[in-house]
C-alpha cells in the first residue's frame, strides 16, 4: 500500500515509526513531515497542512495535497492534527474516493466545538461537569461569581491542547476569560468561551478506534500538561504521559465504553455524521464514576508517543478497518504485560516566549531496544538539529 500521513510533530513521529512497521506498506509519505519522520518516511514539506482550520489558505493547501495523492495513488490516508480534520480534509479526499483515516468536518466538532460537544453530552446523558456557554465577558464574569471557584474555563474551539484553564481563585477565571474573549489570546477559538464545574479526582485518557458503529479501545494512558513538577503551572501542549493509567481498572473501562463512547457514537450516527477514526475520551475519574473532561478527534499529543509501543496490532489494519467500516471483524492484540513512559524536553520559557533554534546533540547517544527519540518542532539548520521536544519511553 501506499500511505500519507498527515502531520509533522511528535503523535505523527510515533504513527509513522508504527506505520512503517506494518509489512504491507510499500511506500509511506508525511506532508509535512519532520526531521525525525524522515527516518520512516518520505517527507513532503511543500504541503503545510498543520494550520488554523479558519485559515483562508488551508483548503487551498488541502487541494493541492489531494491532487498530489490522486496523480500518486495513495492508497490510504491518516490524518494527525485537528486543525486539518477541521478544515475538512478528509471530506475532500473522500469526496474524490480516497480512503481516509479519520472524521468528517462534522464529526470533528466534537472536538472544535467544546459548546457543541457539550451540548451533545447533556443532550444523551453522558457524565461530565455542568457547564455554560458564552460569548460576552460580562456575562462570563458574572455566572463565575456567583459559581465561585475552582472553576475551568475553556475556549471552545481548537487551541492546541492550550486552551483549558482550571482556574483556583475568580481572579483567575475572570483573567482568563478577558484573555480570550476580549484579549482574542487564542484567535476566533476564544470568541466563544465554555466555563464548567471543576471535577476532582483523576484524569486517563482512552482511545477508542471507530468505524462509524463500532469500536475497539488502546491502552489508556495518562498525560501531564502543566509544565511545572507536580502539575503547577501553566498548560503546555503536554509535557509527558505514561501507560497503562492504573487508576482506569477493568470495570470503569467498562463503564466509560457503555456511558460514553456508546452512546456518543449513537448520537452522531443519528445526526448524520457518523464518527470514524479515534475518539480521544479524556476522563477525570470521580467518586461517581468517569465522566468527560473533554473529546478530542484524533490521536492525543503526547499520549500516543506511549500507547502506540504497546500496541501489537497492525497499525495499517486499524485504520484501514476504521475507514473501511470493519472493526468488527478486526482483532486487536495489545501489549498488557509492559509498560510506557514518555518524557518532554522542551526549550526553557515553553509555553510562553522561549528561544528557537538552539542546535541538539546527543541524540546518537540515545540507544536501545526499549528506548525511542519522536521528534517534536525540530528542523534541520546547516545539518544541524535544532529545538527539541523529545519524548522517549521505555
Amino acid at each position: 500500500m501506499k500511505i500519507l500521513l498527515i502531520g509533522k510533530g511528535g503523535r505523527e513521529h510515533a504513527l509513522a515509526w508504527k506505520l512503517a512497521q506494518s509489512s504491507r506498506v510499500e511506500q509511506l509519505f508525511a506532508a509535512p513531515g519532520s526531521p525525525g519522520i524522515a527516518d520512516h518516511a518520505t517527507c513532503l514539506p511543500q504541503f503545510r497542512v498543520d494550520l488554523s482550520a479558519v485559515d483562508p489558505g488551508l483548503n487551498k493547501q488541502i487541494d493541492d495535497l489531494l491532487e498530489w495523492a490522486l496523480a500518486e495513488q495513495i492508497d490510504l490516508t491518516v490524518v494527525g492534527p485537528e486543525d486539518a480534520l477541521a478544515a475538512g480534509l478528509v471530506d475532500r479526499f473522500a469526496a474524490a474516493g480516497l480512503l481516509c483515516f479519520g472524521p468528517t468536518a462534522a464529526a470533528a466538532r466534537i472536538e472544535s466545538d467544546k459548546s457543541f460537544s457539550k451540548d451533545l453530552m447533556e443532550r444523551i446523558g453522558v457524565p461530565t461537569a455542568a457547564h455554560r456557554t458564552f460569548t460576552d465577558s460580562s456575562a462570563a464574569i458574572e455566572y463565575i461569581r456567583e459559581q465561585g471557584a475552582p472553576i475551568v474555563v475553556k475556549a471552545s474551539g481548537l487551541a492546541a491542547g492550550k486552551g483549558a484553564i482550571v482556574a483556583h481563585t475568580q481572579d483567575e477565571a475572570i483573567a482568563a476569560v478577558r484573555e480570550m474573549i476580549d484579549g482574542d489570546v487564542f484567535g476566533a477559538a476564544g470568541n466563544h468561551v465554555v466555563i464548567e464545574q471543576f471535577m476532582e479526582g483523576e484524569e486517563a485518557s482512552l482511545f477508542a478506534v471507530c468505524d462509524g458503529e463500532n469500536f475497539v479501545t488502546l491502552i489508556t494512558a495518562q498525560d501531564h500538561k502543566a509544565i511545572g513538577e507536580g502539575d503547577t503551572g501553566p498548560n503546555t501542549g503536554g509535557m509527558g504521559a505514561y501507560a497503562p493509567a492504573p487508576v482506569m481498572t477493568s470495570d470503569l473501562l467498562q463503564r466509560a465504553k457503555d456511558e460514553v463512547i456508546r452512546p456518543v457514537l449513537s448520537e452522531l450516527r443519528r445526526l448524520g455524521t457518523p464518527y470514524k477514526g479515534v475518539l480521544y475520551c479524556g476522563l477525570m475519574i470521580t467518586e461517581q464514576g468517569p465522566k468527560v473532561v473533554e473529546f478530542n478527534c484524533r490521536f492525543g499529543d503526547p499520549e500516543t508517543q506511549v500507547i502506540l509501543p504497546l500496541l501489537r496490532s497492525d497499525l495499517v489494519d486499524l485504520c484501514e478497518a476504521s475507514a473501511r467500516g470493519t472493526i468488527d471483524q478486526t482483532p486487536i492484540e495489545l501489549d498488557e504485560s509492559r509498560a510506557a513512559v514518555c518524557v518532554v524536553a522542551a526549550s526553557g520559557g515553553y509555553p510562553n516566549a522561549y528561544e528557537k533554534g538552539r542546535a541538539i546533540d546527543g541524540l546518537g547517544s540515545v540507544d536501545g531496544e526499549d528506548v525511542v527519540v519522536f521528534h517534536a518542532g525540530t528542523n534541520m539548520v546547516d545539518d544541524s538539529l535544532s529545538r527539541l521536544a523529545a519524548a522517549c519511553w521505555v
